[in-house]
């Protein structure tokens, strides 16, 4: 096995991107959840103006 030296190993890049597959899933359950969120209350909204509510 090589050893680097000091100036190779501060030419070493590594690490992980923005946009992991994780990343991606978390934004992507965050958009259906606001959506979900919103269809419920535009739904809450036209059945109380349409008087078409349970009691």
């Amino acid at each position: 096995m090589k050893k680097f030296n000091d100036e190779e190993l501060y030419t070493i890049k590594g690490g992980s991107s923005l946009l992991t597959g994780t990343f991606i899933n978390a934004v992507t359950r965050l958009f259906g959840t606001l959506y979900e969120i919103g269809r419920a209350i535009g739904s809450s909204i036209s059945r109380y103006y349409s008087g078409n509510y349970c009691v």
